[in-house]
């Protein structure tokens, strides 16, 4: 293998690559050449380094110089300054990776400390288009492990000891799933891998699909061997192009290295694994629907029992676990049940990947323990909230979840607290909400998602969730009428009781957790026609203070109304009959005299 002086590690995960990373790597091979660098430095496309707000990302090792921000036209400044006269270029340093002159080890990062990489522990470290790189880094050996040195009862119970649960929703028993496979007799059996990632704000399957293919196929030709399956499907949404991409080129490569197809390592087993496009419908995430997707037909969901694990993908026993799942499955084989136990609470054992976003200062992918505190994640991870402003809420669980309040930010997260306090784990989806946020029209804005990815086939989540959706817009335009919110109460406990998969048994929990912590908004919108948080337009009037207002009129030049009016040097009035509430007033007063009430 061919040494390198340095490594270049530039970040082709989806963001970074939406912001020319591709340019800026062709643009340090080229900078390399010119300076006869070729043979001593080596660029490296990675997956997601995780602090995504930060993109593009490039890494200098063996420096660990962590280059944030970066533009094509800083490349010539990185190869001349650093790599030709060893001096780092402090200017393109991510501030908190520098201490005086001292680089800091990632691990020392603030963003990085708090976390345990073992899903996202390839990601921003290999390049996930080289299988090479991933057998460099252990891959294959628990392939390899549990095919020569287990039979199939060892491999479940050691993931049914390590106590990993799906990561993708409901927090199911993974291993209790591969044994439930594995005992039913079948000439034919599937493994299938949820690749269908819908929830708003959520990226955490596709980065590591992006950043580590080869993990999630070896995964699943382990979880083959224990079920006796031989075939797998992964069903990704097409609107993952690169993921799409590395996953054909990795499963390209391990039937190449005969890791994948008939005989693999010579021990008789066979498995080969197939990619399944999805159209980008969220009902397909549940399981059911999402098998019959594969098969060809509408992606419905269907009633349970039978249960995959006895008839699912054309009717024979399958397992379905999302990409999260089983990226920690082959560390978990490799260094054993008690590592995987020893992190995490009680119940939910090991790591959870969560895409941070909303109003967050480091938005990104983070992993942690099990049992990290929302104010961990938030603040010592997440660098906090802009401008300082107050944290009010957290939707975790996208739109099946809920709302964490301020009083409840100290709450370890693992499956149980979240459910006790409202919300679910779902697929790792983290939204951070600060005082300017309404909760009313958090819920309506999940709702709607809600009703459009409705497949229609049960009542109560067809027309259910639409007329929660009706209350909710009457609620925001000012027209809330008092039993509203007992009406509100009265169907979200209906329809999840009564609708068919979670997708409807989980569209009211926004709506539920809002009233919950935050019941008094409601009353604020239903009773006093006010929008506490500024935000619902109909509920929204722009006032000019006496005191601030020095008759300077650039107010009345810029409404789009003609809604101010007034004399020079005295105060102008806003005629809230003729005012469309666009805020354009506001943000041009130099003076700071017009406020929304």
């Amino acid at each position: 293998m061919k040494m390198y002086r340095s490594h270049i590690m530039v970040c082709k995960g989806t963001g970074c690559n939406s912001s020319s990373s591709e340019l800026i790597a062709q643009n340090f091979e080229k900078e390399l050449k010119e300076n006869g660098l070729e043979n001593e430095v080596i660029v490296e496309r990675t997956g997601c380094f995780g602090l995504c707000a930060l993109g593009p990302v490039v890494i200098v090792y063996p420096e660990a110089a962590f280059y944030s921000q970066i533009k094509p036209e800083d490349v010539h400044e990185i190869v001349t300054e650093h790599l030709l006269k060893g001096r780092v270029v402090k200017r393109l340093l991510y501030h908190e990776s520098i201490d005086g002159d001292r680089l800091k080890p990632l691990d020392e990062v603030p963003f990085y400390q708090k976390q345990v990489r073992i899903a996202l522990r390839n990601c921003g470290v290999i390049n996930p288009e080289n299988i090479d790189e991933y057998i460099a880094f252990d891959g294959y050996k628990a392939l390899t492990k549990a095919l020569t040195e287990m039979n199939s009862e060892q491999v479940i119970d050691t993931i049914k000891r390590s106590g990993l649960r799906g990561r993708g929703g409901a927090g199911f028993p993974t291993g209790n799933k591969w044994e439930f496979a594995a005992k039913v007799k079948d000439d034919q059996k599937y493994v299938c891998c949820n690749a269908d990632e819908g929830d708003p704000g959520a990226f955490m399957d596709r980065s590591v699909l992006e950043g580590d293919p080869h993990a999630v196929l070896e995964a699943m030709a382990i979880a083959g061997f224990a079920i006796g399956a031989s075939q797998g499907y992964i069903y990704v949404r097409a609107e993952y192009p690169i993921a799409v991409k590395r996953l054909t080129i990795a499963i390209g490569q391990a039937r190449q290295y005969g890791l994948l197809g008939k005989n693999i390592l010579g021990t008789g087993f066979d498995f080969d694994i197939e990619l399944r496009l999805g159209a980008g419908a969220f009902v397909c995430g549940e399981e059911t629907a999402l098998m019959r997707s594969i098969e060809g037909k509408r992606g419905m969901p269907t009633p349970r029992p039978p249960f995959p694990a006895v008839k699912g993908l054309f009717a024979k026993p399958t397992i379905l676990n999302n990409v999260e799942t089983l990226a920690n499955v082959c560390q978990i084989i490799l260094k054993g049940a008690e590592w995987f136990s020893s992190m995490g609470t009680e119940k939910s054992k090991g790591t959870k990947v969560f895409a941070l976003g909303g109003k967050i200062n480091n938005t990104g992918l983070v992993e942690v323990p099990m049992g990290t505190t929302m104010r961990e994640i938030i603040y010592d991870i997440g660098g906090g909230i802009p401008n300082g402003r107050p944290y009010k809420a957290a939707q975790t669980g996208g739109p099946s979840g809920g709302c964490i309040p301020a009083s409840e930010i100290d709450v370890p997260i693992d499956y149980d607290n979240l459910i006790a306090l409202g919300s679910m784990m779902g697929s790792g989806g983290l939204i951070v909400m600060d005082d300017t946020t309404c909760m009313v029209d958090i819920s309506r804005f999940f709702l709607d998602f809600t009703v459009d990815e409705s497949c229609g086939k049960c009542t109560p989540c067809r027309e259910g969730t639409k007329r929660m959706l009706e209350i909710l817009e009457r609620i925001c335009e000012g027209k809330g009428e008092e039993g509203d919110i007992e009406k509100l109460e009265s169907l979200a406990r209906s329809i999840k009781d009564t609708a068919l998969c979670g997708l409807g048994q989980t569209a009211p929990n926004p709506i539920l957790s809002t009233l919950k912590y935050f019941r008094d908004e409601y009353e604020a919108h239903i009773r006093d026609k006010k929008c506490p948080a500024g935000v619902c337009q109909a509920l929204l009037e722009y006032k000019i203070s006496d005191e601030k207002c020095k008759g300077c009129g650039i107010c009345a030049k810029n409404c789009p109304a003609s809604a101010i009016s007034g004399k020079p040097k005295e105060t102008y009035l806003i005629d809230q009959a003729k005012c469309i509430k666009c805020g354009v007033c506001m943000s041009k007063c130099p003076f700071k005299a017009i406020a929304k009430e």
